[in-house]
């Protein structure tokens, strides 16, 4: 009786399948220590408790991208374990603040396949929702994976491809009970712009870079247990470990705190593409475009929807070529909503 597992192939998934994922994971102020040991993170609301609780919340919340890579690594044994890629998001929203002593786990269903036309892969998408202690969903998105077949004679199932939103609404993001900026420490929390400061259109350069190392991303990709193939064995990837696509996420979202330090909490992932891969010694640099903007209804919150565009060194501001596709220098572009005081 074969005990170990060898991860799901493509012929594996079923529209309709729901996984259960492994290992609930107890969040601990050590979480959040290590991750900004781990990037340069720096938005005031997840570095001070006092801060917090001046904008309403009980105490600083874990990160908001560290929750998500938490939920997200508890997928990958069952979702993307044999992934050629990771192709993208869609539909994420952050329903509820996750504070140490929350416990997490998370459950998949999968909501649409297609076979590719060589016949040795397929894409899968799936909707995940990270819950806590109390069965309250935190978080929920959705992403699709290439994902190799074992079988390349097993027969194609049906082509479902699902309908998702290309944006998030104002309408579908939550703000989080108590969250109020009125009284925002705007010395504290570094810079002086607020909501009314931002222009549609505007683009911000953040200036500052970061070159990955091996050792750093090997620690953080196991911190969410990530267990991909490709991030710890090279003969997955003769050509270099893939470093984890969230581990860019982060480090391009921190290195944004340089013109964007009141965009504090992430609410919502309108979609999100990782244009070519990232390798160690690469060297992440961002910039930001201003995409729209809302009220919330919430005493001083505004929401601002950003996209944030990670690179190797490349023109800040330099996205596609005259065809339409992805400049080489391009690791990341990521839409998504965040809150900040007016």
């Amino acid at each position: 009786m074969v005990k170990t597992n060898p991860g799901r192939f493509f012929e594996d998934y079923s529209v309709g399948q729901v996984l259960q994922h492994a290992v609930p994971r107890t969040v601990t102020e050590g979480e959040r220590g290590l991750y900004h040991a781990l990037y340069p993170a720096r938005h005031a609301l997840y570095s001070s408790d006092e801060f917090a609780r001046d904008c309403g919340l009980p105490e600083s919340p874990l990160d908001d991208l560290a929750a998500f890579h938490l939920v997200f690594g508890k997928t990958v044994p069952d979702v993307s374990l044999n992934a050629v890629a990771n192709l993208g998001y869609g539909e994420g929203r952050w329903l509820k603040p996750v504070y140490a002593g929350d416990t997490l786990r998370s459950v998949s269903e999968v909501i649409g396949v297609k076979q590719n036309s060589n016949g040795k892969t397929g894409v899968v998408w799936v909707r995940t929702r990270g819950l806590n202690q109390l069965d309250e969903v935190v978080i929920e998105y959705v992403r699709w994976v290439m994902v190799r077949k074992a079988d390349v004679n097993a027969p194609a199932p049906e082509t479902v491809v699902p309908e998702l939103k290309k944006a998030l609404t104002p309408q579908d993001l939550i703000v989080p009970e108590g969250l109020d900026f009125s009284n925002y420490d705007f010395a504290l929390a570094g810079e002086a712009h607020r909501w009314g400061d931002y222009e549609i259109g505007e683009k911000i350069d953040h200036v500052d870079g970061v070159t990955v190392e091996e050792a750093e991303h090997m620690l953080a990709t196991r911190l969410w247990q990530n267990t991909a193939k490709v991030h710890f064995d090279l003969t997955f990837r003769p050509e270099g470990r893939l470093i984890y696509g969230g581990h860019v996420i982060s480090m391009a979202r921190t290195l944004s705190f340089n013109g964007l330090a009141n965009a504090q909490m992430i609410v919502g992932l309108n979609g999100g593409a990782h244009a070519n891969p990232c390798f160690a010694g690469d060297t992440i640099k961002a910039w930001s475009e201003v995409l729209d903007k809302a009220e919330t209804g919430v005493p001083g919150v505004g929401a601002i929807r950003l996209r944030l565009v990670a690179t190797k060194g490349g023109d800040p501001f330099e996205l596609e070529n005259d065809e339409g596709r992805y400049l080489p220098d391009v690791l990341l572009d990521l839409d998504y909503w965040a809150l900040m005081p007016q």
